[in-house]
């Protein structure tokens, strides 16, 4: 027979617009009852999650990763319970009849037993620098592809600005570029400029 590890636990099935929980409670001659209940993933229905935990004495909550849906849960969860992550794969239930609570029990008995693998979950903060830091990369990422494209822009039209700017995209170097948007046909004004600006002719 396997080892109960957490007597009292709870599985949730998470979807997008609800959640289903089901409390597993293992008495001293291995007796387990259960308890399920249906929250809405509104902040207020994840509230009332958190307290009906906490009525059940239940601090040990497991949960897959399911898309995004997962992180309000956790973040609402987490103060008051130690939850477990863990990958969709590893809470596969076997074939049958699925419903969304046999799917929140099935959790519950492999998380009584300590039969599921924990995904790693940093701090809070550490998550919310994490998420920062790759916002600041995809932005970065985004400006370095447009940069790309005005340069190929230019390349294909024959402006040359690069052949005597060392940046392409210098204040000065921006001040010819906007000034041939605005009058495209006075190669003139822009052979000006340029000898303005760098002494030199393009």
């Amino acid at each position: 027979m396997l080892k109960i590890v957490h007597p009292i636990c709870c599985g949730i099935d998470v979807h997008k617009k609800f959640v289903v929980a089901c409390i597993a409670s293992t008495n001293e001659e291995g007796i387990t009852t259960y308890k399920s209940s249906r929250f809405s993933t509104f902040t207020n229905g994840l509230v009332k999650l958190s307290g009906w935990l906490l009525s059940n004495s239940c601090r040990d909550v497991c949960m897959e990763s399911t898309g995004k849906y997962w992180i309000p849960v956790y973040n609402i969860l987490e103060d008051v319970c130690r939850v477990t992550l863990a990958h969709p794969k590893y809470l596969k239930a076997i074939r049958g009849k699925k419903t969304d609570k046999k799917d929140a029990r099935w959790i519950a008995d492999l998380f009584k037993h300590d039969l599921v693998a924990a995904s790693f979950m940093p701090p809070a903060d550490i998550r919310q620098l994490r998420d920062l830091m790759r916002y600041r990369t995809k932005l970065t990422n985004c400006a370095s592809s447009e940069k790309n494209r005005l340069q190929n822009c230019l390349t294909v039209s024959n402006i040359q600005i690069a052949n005597v700017v060392s940046d392409t995209f210098g204040v000065s170097s921006m001040r010819i570029i906007g000034r041939l948007l605005k009058n495209p046909g006075n190669v003139t004004d822009i052979e000006s400029l340029l000898s303005r600006f760098y002494g030199k002719k393009g």
